[in-house]
């Protein structure tokens, strides 16, 4: 990549047009897959499916902020990194209370539909970690892109491992677990794209006052 692709941290920026279309492809793909999950979560009665599907939401927001700062200044794309992450913990937060309320209050989840929908999902999402795999390192704006990517990826191995705990214990164990498990995967990546991204915020005040 030449230089100009590269910030004044030395950190790849995103400014070049693979990295947009593949942005716009991936926006569509999680767009789509957040409809079909949300439908698919509240039939099945799925945390796991419905946690999957809030990430699936919050990716899109993420890539269409991201694709929105391109070119802007190091502190407005660490700034809209910041947003990102602070959004990722509330998603991470949400998954953790709603797994508590389905143990206290809901039933035994459909593992057939979790796994169909599982299967359409994880075929998504490694569509989108192939578009988004040379890009995985670069400023905390490019940065959180492939984290929520590759966190989809997992997410949906996960929701896989649950349906079929589901289907052999007949319990909602399996599916609570794997909730609680992307819960802690969103906090974790929260943290490394709140630390990035208030690391070239103070990079950019610095640069700033020694103009």
């Amino acid at each position: 990549m030449g230089a100009q692709c590269h910030n004044r941290a030395g950190r790849f920026d995103g400014l070049t047009p693979g990295f947009r279309r593949a942005l716009w492809a991936v926006i569509a793909i999680n767009g789509t897959m957040f409809l079909v999950e949300v439908t698919a979560g509240a039939l099945a009665g799925s945390r796991a499916l419905q946690a999957d599907a809030l990430d699936f939401l919050g990716d899109t927001a993420t890539y269409a902020m991201s694709l929105f700062v391109l070119g802007m200044s190091l502190r407005t794309r660490a700034t809209a990194a910041l947003l990102k992450g602070l959004s990722l913990a509330v998603m991470g937060s949400w998954v953790l209370g709603s797994t508590v309320y389905q143990i206290l209050v809901l039933g035994l989840p459909r593992a057939e539909v979790m796994g169909a929908v599982g299967l359409l999902a994880l075929a998504a999402n490694l569509g989108s970690v192939l578009l988004l795999l040379r890009y995985r390192e670069g400023d905390a704006n490019v940065r959180s892109v492939w984290l929520c990517s590759r966190n989809d990826a997992i997410g949906n191995g996960a929701v896989l491992l649950a349906a079929l705990g589901v289907w052999l214990s007949g319990t909602a164990w399996p599916d609570l677990i794997v909730a609680a498990v992307m819960a802690a995967l969103f906090l974790w990546s929260a943290l490394q794209i709140v630390r990035q991204a208030l690391d070239e915020r103070r990079y950019a005040k610095r640069a700033a006052a020694a103009e």
